[in-house]
C-alpha cells in the first residue's frame, strides 16, 4: 500500500512538472509570449514550476530549430526519475532499460492528456464565449490542432464539432500508445 501511495504522489507530481516542461516546449515552437505583460497569464507560472530544470538543460542543449531541447529533454528527465524511484522501491528487479522506455511513453502519455485537457477546456470556454486573456491562450494553443480537421470537417448545424473530432484522435493516439508500450516492454523484457 505504501508502494501505492508514493507512485500516486510521484505520478501527480512528476506528471504536473513534466506536463509543464511540455507545455512550455509548445508555447514556444508556437511562438506565444511568456509574461503577463504579454497577455499570457500562465507564462510566470510555467517559468516558476520549470526553470530549476529547463535552464541548467539549456546551457548544455542548445535549440534545435524552434525546438526548446532543453524542455523537451527535462520531461524526459523527469519521467526517468520518476519510474527509477519505483524501480529501487520494487527492488530492483527489472532491467533498467526497461525505465527508459517506460520514460518514454510516459512523456508520450502526459503530452496526450495534456492535450485532451486543453481541447476540453477550449471547447467548453468556446461555449460560453468567454473573451479572456485565458481564452485567447487557448485558442492560440489549440487552433493549429484543430485547422486541419475544420478543413475537412464542415460545421453541423452551425456547431464546430472539429474539437470533438480531436478528442476522438486523440483518444485513438492514447490506445496505441498504450499498445505499443506493451509490445515494447515485451520486447525489452
Amino acid at each position: 500500500m505504501l508502494y501505492q501511495i508514493i507512485s500516486l504522489v510521484l505520478d501527480v507530481a512528476v506528471g504536473l512538472v513534466c506536463g509543464t516542461c511540455l507545455l512550455r516546449l509548445y508555447m514556444q515552437q508556437q511562438r506565444i509570449p511568456m509574461s503577463a505583460r504579454a497577455g499570457n497569464p500562465i507564462g510566470p507560472f510555467v517559468f516558476a514550476l520549470t526553470d530549476w530544470i529547463v535552464l541548467p538543460l539549456r546551457m548544455a542543449l542548445p535549440k534545435f530549430a524552434a525546438l526548446d531541447l532543453a524542455s523537451l529533454v527535462a520531461a524526459v528527465l523527469l519521467e526517468l526519475a520518476q519510474y527509477l524511484v519505483l524501480w529501487l522501491l520494487q527492488g530492483a528487479n527489472q532491467s533498467l532499460a526497461l525505465m527508459a522506455v517506460l520514460a518514454l511513453f510516459g512523456v508520450v502519455r502526459v503530452a496526450l492528456s495534456g492535450l485532451i485537457g486543453l481541447v476540453m477546456v477550449y471547447a467548453l470556454l468556446s461555449w460560453v464565449q468567454a473573451r479572456s486573456p485565458v481564452s485567447d491562450l487557448l485558442d492560440r494553443l489549440v487552433a493549429p490542432l484543430l485547422s486541419p480537421i475544420r478543413r475537412h470537417l464542415p460545421l453541423v448545424g452551425g456547431v464546430d464539432l472539429s474539437p470533438l473530432a480531436l478528442l476522438l484522435l486523440l483518444q485513438v493516439f492514447t490506445l496505441l500508445t498504450g499498445g505499443l508500450q506493451n509490445l515494447a516492454l515485451m520486447a525489452v523484457a
